[in-house]
């Protein structure tokens, strides 16, 4: 500018030196001007920081809806690892429940059979005893009748008067031979012996006997092998007693000793179960904390973005207002005081016309020369314009008049345009940023169901093939426990056959043995017996006998394990049973519920689809309209200032050269009148 100026000067020679004060008028429209560009590059200023702040906006949203839909995911998976503990807990403590149940009933079994135990070896005890006893006496009544027989004093013809072995006890007592008490013990024993034949056989047992020596010995001795084999058989029968007892008790502390580790293994699952679910709990609390405060966050962002896009909207309005105010100022100021200015500050046109000249093709050729730097059509054609305007000539009373009209009309449209492109710019600012907002949260809505749609999907497909496996289970369990029922069925019933069978034969050997020992015991048989043979024959049937009570023996003791066997078995299946249709009843329940939320998912996405579409084709129209131009807003905006500062250069030219050829002019009149 100051090269410029300097040449007109040295153009315009020695006049024009005294004129380098501008006029009042031309002031004003400087102050305007600078405070047109002052404005405008606030304007500038006020684009980058809201460019800034939408970018701000856009990434925080972006983010915040991310972690939005991760922690309505983490919230979802904590609810249902929730349910999924609640339900293994209840099955563990329907489970315990069960078990302490088992354990409680095999407990009392084992008291009351080990109660059962006690009572029968009591009476054992008792009965071996009064046996012995018994067995004693006898023993020692043979031998006093032994003695007293080898006497053949008065006692012996007593002893052989005596009719009957209870006579012959009272005559060995009144003999002192005998004390009371051990007569009254065999009396009782004779008795009972008497008793328990005729239930037996239903023939008279020993009670009388032939008056002679032999028969009562005999018969004594007869009571003493009676006294001995209910010994025993006592014994033998408490053997077995105590064998069934130590399996049965044996068994029940097994299923007991079972029972209490998977008691502790169940306990122990349901305390970690209980463990998980209260981890599960934690993590709910903290992820829906969490969500709410992003939620809220996001909530306050959105309305403070919008409050700022508002504020920044309302701002770039006020400012095009101020600066169409000032662009009207200075048209009404140039337009209104062209002839006052002409009137106070009039100059020779002699003086003007040289130097007015070359201003005026100093300002055309630099208006050329901007319009071929920014190749923009509009200064081009005003540099013709201007060129037209010089060749005419100017008015009488500003030789810069046209010219200067025409670039300040120039100024004020490109002040026009800039206002109506920066209110264009904030139209699609806040249009593009509400549109791509809208977007983004559609398409965050939409990644979200799909996320839960696919999670859905999975998990209910996962538990479709968990119930399929559970009913395969369960069939299996079934099918196992009906195998397991026909077996047992047909172990009992071949037990109950043979055993049945094995009693029928030990009382019948039992029989066949008390027939031949009760004939060959005889010793007033009419004829020579085959002792011999007989002896061989009871022999065989003992080791018969011995062999039948020991198959009968085991057989029970099978049968009592099978029994044990299949009632445990058939236990673990029911309780298993119990826990898998818990398990399929949930898992029903859970993939029932997922399919019914996975379709309204579906529904859901697929309107906000619909909604998605009917944003994305407003977005393309909106981006037709603010994006896709040829040249930016910002490439824009600095294309217009440089033009903008371009005419107001030239238009200093012109009006600094006007001020000069003013005060030249006045100088030259005030001069004239003097000499006058």
């Amino acid at each position: 500018m100051a090269s410029k100026m300097a040449m007109l000067t040295l153009a315009m020679a020695a006049p024009a030196v005294q004129a380098n004060e501008a006029d009042p008028i031309g002031k004003v429209i400087q102050m305007l001007s600078d405070l047109q560009a002052k404005i405008v590059a606030e304007g500038k200023a006020a684009q980058k920081v809201y460019d800034e702040f939408s970018e701000f906006c856009e990434d925080r949203s972006r983010n915040l809806g991310f972690e939005i839909k991760t922690g309505k995911q983490s919230v979802s998976e904590a609810t249902a690892s929730i349910e999924k503990e609640t339900a293994t807990a209840a099955s563990l403590t329907a489970k315990i429940e069960e078990i302490s149940a088992s354990i409680s009933v095999n407990e009392a079994d084992l008291k009351a059979a080990t109660e059962i135990r006690n009572k029968e070896n009591a009476a054992f005890v008792a009965e071996e005893k009064e046996l012995i006893d018994v067995i004693d006496t006898i023993e020692r009544a043979i031998g006093i009748l032994e003695k007293e027989m080898s006497k053949h004093g008065a006692s012996m013809m007593q002893l052989q008067s005596a009719n009957s072995v209870a006579q012959a006890l009272s005559i060995m007592v009144e003999a002192s031979s005998l004390n009371s008490a051990d007569a009254s013990q065999l009396s009782a024993f004779l008795q009972n012996s008497q008793e328990s034949d005729e239930e037996s056989l239903g023939a008279p047992a020993a009670a009388v006997y032939k008056g002679s020596s032999g028969g009562i010995i005999q018969t004594m001795q007869d009571l003493l092998e009676k006294a001995q084999a209910q010994l025993d058989e006592a014994r033998k029968t408490e053997s077995k007693a105590l064998q069934a007892y130590q399996m049965l008790a044996s068994s029940l502390k097994d299923e007991i000793k079972y029972s209490t580790k998977d008691l502790s293994a169940s306990k122990h699952a349901l305390s970690s179960s209980n463990e998980h679910k209260a981890t599960s709990q934690g993590d709910l609390s903290v992820a829906t904390t969490d969500l709410s405060e992003d939620e809220k966050t996001l909530s306050t962002l959105h309305h403070d973005c919008m409050t700022g896009a508002e504020d920044f909207e309302a701002e770039t309005k006020s400012r095009g207002e101020e600066l169409k105010a000032l662009a009207t100022a200075k048209q009404i100021i140039q337009e209104a005081t062209a002839g006052a200015a002409d009137q106070s500050y009039s100059f020779l046109q002699q003086q003007m016309s040289s130097g007015a000249d070359l201003a005026n093709f100093e300002a055309v050729r630099y208006v050329r020369d901007l319009a071929h730097k920014t190749k923009d059509a509009s200064l081009a054609q005003l540099a013709s314009r201007m060129a037209v305007a010089m060749r005419q000539g100017g008015s009488a009373g500003d030789p810069f008049g046209k010219v200067k009209d025409l670039i300040r009309n120039m100024i004020e449209k490109l002040n026009n345009d800039a206002q109506a492109d920066a209110t264009e710019k904030a139209y699609c600012d806040k249009e593009m940023a509400e549109t791509e907002q809208k977007q983004t949260e559609k398409e965050a809505a939409i990644d979200k169901l799909n996320s839960q749609i696919d999670s859905m999907s999975a998990t209910s497909a996962k538990r479709k093939e968990e119930v399929a496996t559970l009913q395969k289970e369960l069939a299996e369990i079934a099918k196992a426990q009906a195998k397991m029922d026909k077996i047992r069925a047909e172990e009992k019933s071949a037990y109950d056959t043979n055993s049945a069978e094995m009693e029928k034969g030990i009382k019948g050997v039992r029989a066949a043995l008390k027939v031949l020992n009760d004939y060959y015991a005889k010793t007033d048989k009419a004829h020579s017996s085959a002792d011999g043979a007989g002896s061989g024959i009871i022999g065989l049937l003992e080791v018969c006998e011995s062999d039948f009570t020991k198959g009968l023996a085991e057989m029970n003791s099978a049968e009592q394990t099978a029994v044990s066997e299949y009632e445990a078995a058939s236990k673990e299946n029911a309780i298993d049973k119990a826990t898998k249709d818990q398990s399929v009843k949930y898992k029903t329940k859970e993939f029932k519920g997922l399919d019914k939320d996975t379709a309204d998912a579906n529904a859901d996405k697929a309107s906000v689809q619909t909604e998605l579409d009917a944003i994305n084709e407003y977005f393309k129209g909106i981006k037709a309209r603010c994006v896709a131009k040829a040249e930016s807003y910002s490439d824009r905006v600095a294309r217009r200032e440089a033009e903008i500062a371009g005419l107001k250069e030239a238009l200093q030219i012109l009006e600094g050269e006007a001020a000069l050829l003013q005060r030249t002019s006045k100088r030259a009149l005030r001069g004239v009148r003097v000499h006058a």
